[in-house]
């Protein structure tokens, strides 16, 4: 006889989701298939030779050690990277500070294991990332979900949120949010971080795409807004706070290297590493090594302003493109930074729908509710503009013109 696996699983399994956008990934491997669905880097850009030359020095000079077990915090000279580098964004700490994660998803997931108590209540903006919620659904969170506007997360409505119910923490993209790419301004950033800390709730600052700001002046981020909230730090630096900071290089330097790190106060550090032992030990010793070896020297600065570069011109096109292809009533973001742009349908219009006819068009992108954790949205879609070339994005915006003007003439006849 054999087992029903159903009735053996854990309850918290009732919280797991597929990702969409990894499923329409599978999708659009089709060679056929424009893709504006997944966030994904450019891969011509990959800085393929000198990983080549990373990994063979580290080989060649550090060959056992990297291919040996390691410390759960990680690789001590990438942690000294990490912290020069934020140094120019105004976040002091030291590696004491910093945890290497498998990327920041699984940042999230240690969050989730360290803070999330089943029923417990997170601030989230709507729309959201839809990792996150991938991510704490399995610890059986609950969202109170607080609309955004072209300033970012509407405070006054986290305010109400907090004086009614309270939370467990408040969780933001401040810089060219994943899904909208809308950049949470100054004022926006003050407010809620002192009402994070009047109504003593800490905040998951998660900031995958900040680098990769295309105009305007950088914003700084929530972490120092806290910091500096806190006189007990004074001048020596960053030693507590009531906020978790996230950054990653898979927007930089790669995605499969896995890499990335949350900052915090030594106290969270040390307990998300504990959750962190539970779950692979540590990040790759090699991966973590040859990241280091990439990055060090003035690389990654190099590489980034050459990303942005890119990406701002894939950007500007693709919004221009919209501008003359897409028929009256659609509206769109302008990002300034980041992978993404958020567009609008007229009210009524199910892009879930509108999907299945732009994949037969050979065209995709990601439908908007996906980041709504209790629905909504459905006349949205999230399109992204890294990963396309220019001669893509002209007859992927033209195809995918084509199928709203189609759709939305259908919906004006019935």
């Amino acid at each position: 006889m054999s087992i029903q696996w159903s009735e053996r699983y854990a309850r918290r399994i009732k919280g797991m989701r597929s990702s969409i956008i990894r499923e329409l990934l599978k999708l659009t491997q089709q060679p056929d298939i424009i893709s504006f669905a997944g966030g994904l880097p450019a891969p011509e850009l990959f800085p393929i030779e000198r990983v080549m030359e990373a990994s063979q020095r580290v080989l060649e000079q550090h060959g056992s050690q990297a291919l040996q077990y390691s410390t759960t915090e990680g690789y001590p000279p990438l942690r000294e990277l990490i912290v020069q580098r934020m140094q120019r964004y105004g976040i002091i700490c030291t590696i004491d500070n910093v945890l290497i994660t498998a990327g920041s998803q699984q940042a999230l997931d240690l969050i989730g294991k360290v803070l999330i108590d089943p029923g417990d209540r997170l601030i989230v903006e709507e729309p959201t990332y839809l990792g996150a919620i991938q991510a704490w659904n399995t610890y059986q969170a609950g969202y109170t979900t607080v609309p955004t506007d072209d300033e970012g997360v509407r405070t006054d409505a986290v305010e109400e949120v907090l004086r009614a119910d309270g939370a467990k923490f408040i969780y933001a993209l401040p810089n060219f949010q994943n899904p909208s790419g809308i950049t949470m301004s100054r004022r926006r950033r003050e407010e809620l971080v002192r009402l994070a800390n009047e109504y003593d709730i800490p905040i998951i600052e998660d900031d995958p795409y900040g680098q990769l700001r295309y105009e305007g002046e950088h914003e700084p981020p929530l972490i120092v807004l806290d910091a500096g909230a806190h006189p007990e730090n004074g001048s020596s630096g960053f030693i507590t706070g009531d906020v978790i900071y996230l950054s990653t290089f898979s927007k930089t330097l790669a995605p499969g290297f896995r890499v990335a790190w949350m900052v915090g106060p030594e106290e969270v550090i040390q307990r998300m590493a504990q959750a962190k032992q539970g779950s692979d030990l540590h990040t790759g010793t090699f991966a973590q090594m040859v990241a280091y070896e990439t990055a060090r020297d003035g690389f990654l600065d190099e590489h980034v302003r050459k990303l942005r570069q890119v990406y701002k011109e894939r950007r500007d096109l693709m919004l221009s493109l919209i501008e003359e292809h897409f028929p009256p009533g659609v509206t769109w973001t302008h990002p300034r930074g980041g992978l993404f742009l958020w567009v609008r349908l007229p009210e009524g219009m199910d892009t879930t729908a509108l999907l299945k006819k732009a994949i037969e068009n050979r065209v995709a992108f990601v439908p908007g509710s996906a980041f709504y954790p209790h629905g909504g949205g459905e006349n949205t879609m999230r399109i992204n503009f890294s990963n396309a070339r220019p001669e893509q994005i002209r007859e992927g915006i033209r195809r995918l013109a084509a199928v709203i003007e189609a759709e939305m003439e259908a919906a004006s006849l019935t």
